[in-house]
């Protein structure tokens, strides 16, 4: 009689199917875009004669995207497939293809016009809020790496700062998933508040998107919150993160250099050379940059219909990317890691986020007072 074969263990299954698992998540991860998408055109269409009309209309996609994935990590976390799934929800790829994309609308000389202040902005941002928080951290006793990776992720843009720091100093794997944790559970309200505060203050536009980019720690996070102010304010915001982005090598070598020569010295590691920091350095910036320039050289080649209609579907398919990446922010929030690494890192963080809100509006109202992308 021939014997049966043995059952899987549940713990293999993942291992067993990872191209399925991954597949499954994928399915899931366009389920949830396109709600987002039908919630986001119909919402005000439903409530149009109620009392929050008005309400339902500022209400946009990264909203509804944001609500989606985090409800969709609570049941599959319940049912136990979120992390066999996790393959499907890459954040940082959707994030990168959008922001690209957006490059595409921007105009060459919005760019360039705007390049000095925020080149400015960001250095004094980085410069102040890093030393502000590694100077915290040390005087609550947090272990040095964790400084580093709270430090570039509140001064810099959040996750691919802190893997960047985490990269540099050689920090640990837990230490890293709770920084990236920290990022996404402070970033998300601030995509609401930010907006609002800014309605309230009265900030223009320019003003309104410096400030959301030199403060928001996430370039998602940042998109979010300029697309519910507007289109300008998004463009600013973009600009601002972006420029923080590209000095993100800069600050990683400088952490690797430190860490070398004075906290690590006994472990022999060599200096970083050119090839580390262009390793290091945010690619996708040059992606933004060259669609800017690509996009404003072919706009003057051909008739203005033809141009605005081929930017409306670039815009449209930057819409979907976007959507992506703000449903699987949601999917891959992990409140667990946060809760088993205590108060300190906490406070920390949350300390440093408030005073980056306090210098952010400062240099913004400062170095874009009468900005105007036009």
């Amino acid at each position: 009689m021939a014997t049966a074969a043995p059952a899987i263990p549940r713990a293999d299954v993942q291992t067993a199917n990872p191209g399925l698992w991954t597949a499954a998540g994928l399915v899931v991860l366009l389920i949830l875009a396109a709600g987002s998408r039908f919630l986001e055109l119909n919402v005000p269409i439903w409530l149009a004669n109620t009392s929050v009309a008005g309400v339902a209309k500022a209400i946009e996609y990264p909203i509804y995207a944001i609500l989606l994935g985090l409800s969709a990590n609570a049941v599959l976390a319940w049912l136990g497939v979120r992390e066999r799934m996790r393959g499907a929800f890459r954040t940082e790829f959707f994030i990168k293809t959008g922001l690209v994309l957006l490059g595409a609308s921007i105009n060459l000389s919005v760019i360039v016009s705007a390049a000095g202040p925020a080149i400015l902005q960001a250095i004094l941002m980085i410069t102040t809020i890093f030393l502000f928080t590694w100077w915290l951290g040390g005087m609550l006793g947090l272990d040095d790496k964790l400084r580093a990776l709270l430090a570039a992720a509140v001064s810099i843009c959040g996750v691919s700062a802190a893997i960047a720091a985490a990269g540099a100093v050689q920090a640990k794997k837990e230490q890293l998933a709770y920084a990236a944790s920290l990022v996404v559970i402070f970033a998300i309200p601030m995509i609401f508040i930010q907006p609002w505060l800014s309605s309230v203050l009265g900030l223009p536009d320019a003003v309104a998107g410096a400030w959301i980019g030199g403060n928001i720690d996430t370039t998602a996070a940042v998109t979010a919150a300029g697309t519910i102010v507007g289109e300008q304010t998004l463009q600013i915001a973009t600009i601002v993160k972006v420029t923080q982005n590209a000095l993100m090598g800069v600050v990683a070598v400088l952490l690797t250099l430190y860490f070398v020569m004075r906290v690590e010295r006994t472990d022999g590691a060599q200096r970083p050379g050119l090839g580390e920091i262009w390793r290091r350095f945010p690619k996708f910036v040059l992606g933004f940059i060259a669609a800017s320039i690509i996009a404003t050289w072919w706009l003057t080649t051909v008739p203005a219909d033809e141009g605005k209609a081929t930017i409306a579907v670039v815009n449209a398919l930057r819409t979907w990317f976007l959507i992506l990446a703000f449903v699987s922010i949601g999917l891959e929030l992990r409140v667990v890691s946060v809760r088993e690494a205590g108060w300190k890192p906490v406070l920390v963080f949350g300390t440093a986020t408030i005073v980056n809100l306090a210098v952010a509006l400062l240099l913004a109202s400062i170095l874009f007072a009468g900005f105007s992308a036009a």
